[in-house]
């Protein structure tokens, strides 16, 4: 695109080229009956990014981790693996505006016992660790108690983390905060997030586990996907355990 020609859809966002001494309309603004005059004198050369929001669902990350993968997942570097494979997919820059993780502290009974106490304060820790990332923001849903299974084992639920994700995907994209959201996570209960995002013009990512550890018309309704199985994804993301 040629120097000196500002594309400012307000529907759509789009790389910017700002000539500092050109008050100009927007071509394609103007292609489509929108006039939008432009006093960029005090203005330099810009690029405009776009915007990505990562949505992670803790629980389901962690399961995939532990029981398909096999590893410990770094979050930071989740993060930026994430922005860096969306980036190879967006004509101008990305910029990751923030991770929104959420998660439940585990459940303790009344009172707790010493392995509910001390699992309750390691799931906190880590929590906390989370929030000293750059751009990082720890969503907390509650986990309850449901009885026990055939086997005597106790049966967990997670209570509100969807909702919370369905409402950050969907503020966000209101907002028109970002251009791309990417959502970790399996559930179809984030099919109407992800459609009030599209309606919004948002690119919807959905990155999922194996076959089966999520809902197909959420992979369907997804306008793009990755596995987060996919090897040198898994090796980018990996945690070095300290020996």
């Amino acid at each position: 695109m040629p120097p000196g020609v500002l594309r400012c859809h307000p529907a759509t966002p789009h790389v910017r080229y700002i000539n500092p001494t050109v008050q100009t309309e927007c071509e394609l603004c103007s292609a489509l009956g929108f006039f939008c005059p432009v006093d960029t004198l005090d203005l330099d050369w810009t690029v405009a990014l776009a915007q990505l929001a990562i949505f992670i669902d803790g629980g389901y990350a962690a399961k995939i981790a532990e029981q398909h993968l096999r590893i410990w997942i770094d979050y930071e570097k989740l993060s930026n693996a994430i922005r860096d494979r969306i980036a190879q997919s967006t004509q101008e820059p990305l910029d990751l505006l923030r991770t929104y993780f959420y998660d439940c502290l585990p459940y303790q009974s009344d009172p707790p016992t010493r392995e509910e106490a001390d699992r309750f304060g390691r799931k906190r820790r880590f929590f906390s660790g989370l929030r000293r990332l750059p751009r990082y923001s720890v969503r907390e849903g509650r986990l309850a108690y449901r009885g026990d299974d055939a086997r005597g084992a106790p049966i967990f639920q997670q209570k509100r983390v969807d909702l919370m994700i369905g409402l950050d995907v969907a503020g966000l994209a209101s907002k028109r905060a970002i251009t791309h959201a990417a959502v970790l996570a399996g559930d179809s209960d984030l099919l109407p997030a992800f459609e009030a995002a599209q309606h919004e013009g948002i690119t919807v990512w959905l990155v999922h586990g194996p076959r089966g550890t999520y809902a197909g018309e959420l992979w369907d309704l997804a306008d793009d996907r990755f596995h987060f199985d996919e090897r040198a994804f898994v090796n980018a993301i990996r945690r070095v355990r300290r020996a």
